[in-house]
């Protein structure tokens, strides 16, 4: 017994030490070559090897000094065809799958980085601009300088943050409360205990200065250009505000009565308060030339061919706001609704009474839990999300478990059948859902599924809403010669639609349904790049100063998170569910930040794929 009771109290030491090790694999920086990362893991898996089998215990270990001579330099095709060889071998030889698994990974990295291996052995280095860099400014679609106005944070300097902030991204109160924040991915943090609370630091920042009283640089003269901006969402409106900084003229086409686009009628008012929205708004339209034209929608108030003869460069920034249906029967039903439809019209005020009705919700994005979550705030009886795979519950882990106090039901693994339709009122009262087994993954890592044995069975309901995704309405663009596909307009990664001079386009019109930090990124890409169309190459100055850095403590700290208010009291209504940050709080959390802008990648002036 006492040998047993050692044993185990030196597993449970090792989980501590392999945790520690799973948070550094977690927080592996961008930009470092994937030729280090794959001898990393090929190390690892040596160090699994039972040794009993002769292709795993000695051939993973002579692949790892054929890869180490790669990344020496002293690599040749030659060297690549043993290694390939080699692999092959152990995957068809090995006895289990340490060895074959290992050499499968290998493989499939001289597939996935072929360039990086030629340019090892051809040029003895990394893939040019290969070096590591920033996480945090690296992940953040727009590259905010998060670093910067974290140590702002620190130092009591809110305004200054604030417009840190702005020097990339128009929207600092509202992406403070709806950013998904994948600027925390791979925070550094990471190694010593848990990432920083970005978005937390952020919203703690607006919350200690109103954004509307933080007045932007000032814009640049006049330089006498036009361009016309379709759609009032958060691309068109982070292009107007970088290009009237430039000093151009911006006129905003927005077919709405307000601006904000998916920002205003499709994320919930308890999420994102509209007044705390309209802090942003307010500042960017005043920040330069700036012209709005609200209800114009083109192709019935105005052709785009006058957009493109009267402007000097047009933008498309139209998003994507219609909900999409399922091509059953019955789906057209009077109570069958898209979710992106439903959010908008309660967000137009046009709520419905759901007191004792039974929802049903089919699909499992940040759309979807915005709906179901908006649906008991309306009071229904019951609402239960069905989603056919566990890989398409692809809302923030925060979201479905917000959802799950509140009431909302969950169920995976039930694929959708058909909609029985009452005969007289044509009203959905039931869908068939047919159970569901896993199956293999395919090639894009998401598991497959199959029909289950088990039979179908009926669910009642009274209202469906599809969280099933959404499109563009790209269809009056692509009748003036914009050219389109399945929906979405093909611009490049310069925001240029092809093949049309002096056309922009970018944000979910181009990507299909995304975040709003990604529709801010190319609206700033495609300003930027309007700009040196016509002729111009201004740079936006945001004149503030980043403290300098200090060394940090590594102690492990408790990660700060925004509290919310009780579910049974937040359910009740549309007030906003976050609890502010206490001084204590933001502080504490602030001084948690690694300042990876000066130690470590950031200080770093070249890389090296050793």
């Amino acid at each position: 017994m006492h040998r047993l009771a050692k044993k185990g109290n030196m597993n449970d030491r090792m989980n501590v030490i392999l945790n520690k090790f799973k948070a550094r694999i977690t927080s592996y920086p961008p930009g470092m070559c994937p030729l280090v990362l794959y001898r990393s893991l090929l190390q690892m898996s040596m160090n699994q090897s039972c040794g009993k089998c002769v292709p795993c215990r000695d051939g993973l270990v002579e692949v790892e000094r054929l890869l180490s001579s790669i990344l020496k330099g002293e690599g040749s095709e030659e060297t690549l065809t043993k290694m390939k060889d080699l692999c092959t071998m152990i995957v068809q030889t090995s006895d289990c799958a340490v060895g074959a698994v290992a050499a499968n990974m290998v493989l499939h990295s001289m597939e996935e980085f072929a360039d990086e291996y030629e340019s090892h052995i051809k040029s003895h280095k990394c893939v040019e601009n290969t070096i590591q860099t920033i996480p945090c400014v690296t992940l953040c679609p727009a590259h905010v300088n998060v670093p910067g106005y974290i140590s702002l944070i620190k130092e009591g300097k809110y305004d200054q943050a604030i417009n840190l902030i702005r020097d990339k991204n128009p929207f600092p109160t509202a992406c403070a409360m709806v950013c998904e924040h994948p600027c925390e991915n791979k925070c550094r943090r990471q190694i010593i205990d848990e990432a920083i609370n970005i978005r937390g630091l952020k919203k703690f920042a607006v919350d200690q200065m109103n954004a509307r009283n933080v007045q932007p640089p000032k814009a640049n003269v006049k330089t006498g250009k036009k361009v016309a901006i379709v759609g009032g969402g958060p691309s068109g409106l982070t292009c107007a505000y970088y290009l009237a900084l430039m000093g151009h003229k911006a006129v905003v086409f927005e077919e709405h009565q307000k601006l904000g686009g998916m920002l205003r009628y499709g994320i919930p008012e308890y999420r994102l308060p509209k007044a705390k929205l309209d802090d942003d708004i307010e500042v960017l339209i005043k920040t330069g030339d700036i012209e709005i034209k609200y209800q114009t929608k083109v192709g019935r108030d105005i052709q785009f061919d006058e957009l493109r003869k009267n402007y000097d460069a047009v933008f498309l920034g139209i998003g994507a706001q219609i909900g999409n249906r399922m091509p059953v029967e019955n789906a057209n039903a009077p109570n069958v609704i898209p979710a992106a439809d439903f959010l908008q019209m309660v967000a137009k005020g046009e709520s419905m009474n759901l007191t004792g009705k039974k929802v049903v919700l089919i699909g499992g994005g940040n759309v979807a839990m915005d709906a179901a979550r908006t649906a008991a705030r309306l009071n229904a009886a019951t609402i239960h999300v069905f989603t056919r795979k566990r890989d398409d519950m692809t809302a923030l882990s925060s979201e479905i478990r917000a959802a799950m106090q509140e009431g909302v039901r969950f169920r995976t693994l039930l694929s959708f059948l058909n909609l029985e339709a009452d005969k007289k009122t044509g009203l959905v009262q039931a869908l068939w859902l047919q159970p569901e087994i896993v199956g293999p993954y395919d090639d894009y890592g998401l598991v497959t599924t199959e029909h289950s044995s088990a039979y179908p069975y009926r669910f009642k309901c009274d209202l469906l809403i599809l969280g099933v995704g959404q499109r563009s309405d790209a269809e009056p663009f692509e009748k003036a010669g914009v050219p389109v596909n399945r929906g979405r307009i093909i611009a490049d990664e310069t925001c240029q639609v092809k093949n049309m001079e002096g056309v922009f386009s970018g944000g979910d019109c181009v990507t299909g349904p995304s975040t709003a930090i990604n529709a801010i990124a190319a609206g700033q890409v495609a300003a930027y790049n309007i700009d040196e169309y016509l002729g111009y190459h201004h740079k936006v100055e945001c004149n503030v100063s980043v403290p300098a850095a200090t060394p940090k403590s590594y102690i492990a700290t408790g990660r700060a998170e925004i509290e919310e208010r009780d579910p049974f009291e937040r359910v009740c209504d549309f007030k906003h569910v976050e609890i502010p940050m206490t001084q204590e709080e933001g502080q504490r959390e602030a001084g948690r930040c690694l300042r990876c802008d000066h130690f470590g990648c950031g200080s770093m002036v070249g890389g090296r794929g050793v």
